[in-house]
């Protein structure tokens, strides 16, 4: 197998985009992150991210637990055909890295990394929000991004230290190989009864705090609501 890569390397400032006063929610002013550009020179890599890429929504995206965001590039080929839509290209889902021989099934929650002169490490799976739907035009979006499981994950910054693309991610701890993203997906949106497996996924030390909150509350009866995030104000 060969080692995970890192394809691309994206860092974008926030934009806002959208008409005024338009009659389709899709089409009125949002601002976002998303919209970021391919850097080829070495950059930094803080605590919260690359240094230069912005995030809109502070409250739900960034900090040091989401300091970057990765993709599997093998993904854009499933939306393209999925969606019928050639627009979706590496890079549209807002992703920092674009990478290659990684996915859902073989990242796992702690999976520690040397990335060029940094260590990041994997904290949680990306749960999606209405941003890419808004983006792309496909209103439950964010819903087909989380039932497929093509969702991508985030690593926190161990290390910090310069960064590239076109250089391999070198795995220097596993902690936790039963909790792929696949299997923490899989607990917080398909198993959503089996509270075995909430508890086991709660207890995993290096699991991001908010997705450990929201289990938590599950095991007490307070299953979260979703429709905010996934449909947000792209519903009227």
């Amino acid at each position: 197998m060969n080692e995970p890569f890192v394809h691309k390397l994206y860092i974008g400032k926030v934009k806002e985009v959208g008409a005024p006063g338009a009659p389709d929610p899709m089409d009125r002013p949002w601002k976002t992150g998303m919209f970021k550009s391919e850097r080829e020179e070495q950059v930094w890599l803080g605590e919260i991210g690359l240094i230069g890429d912005e995030v809109a929504d502070t409250k739900n995206h960034g900090g040091p637990e989401k300091a970057l965001f990765a993709y599997p590039v093998k993904h854009y080929t499933y939306w393209r055909e999925s969606l019928q839509d050639p627009s979706f290209r590496v890079g549209g889902m807002g992703e920092n890295l674009a990478v290659l021989e990684m996915d859902e099934f073989s990242v796992c929650i702690g999976d520690t990394y040397k990335f060029g002169d940094a260590i990041i490490q994997v904290s949680q799976p990306r749960q999606p929000c209405w941003k890419p739907a808004r983006r792309y035009r496909v209103r439950d979006l964010a819903l087909r991004i989380q039932n497929t499981g093509r969702t991508g994950w985030y690593f926190r910054v161990l290390q910090e230290g310069h960064v590239l693309s076109g250089i391999d991610l070198e795995l220097m701890e596993r902690p936790y190989p039963e909790w792929s993203i696949a299997a923490c997906n899989e607990v917080m949106h398909v198993e959503k009864d089996n509270l075995r497996l909430a508890d086991e996924l709660a207890s995993v030390d290096l699991l991001a705090v908010n997705w450990k909150r929201t289990l938590k509350k599950r095991l007490r009866g307070q299953e979260s609501n979703i429709e905010k995030r996934v449909l947000g104000p792209n519903k009227e």
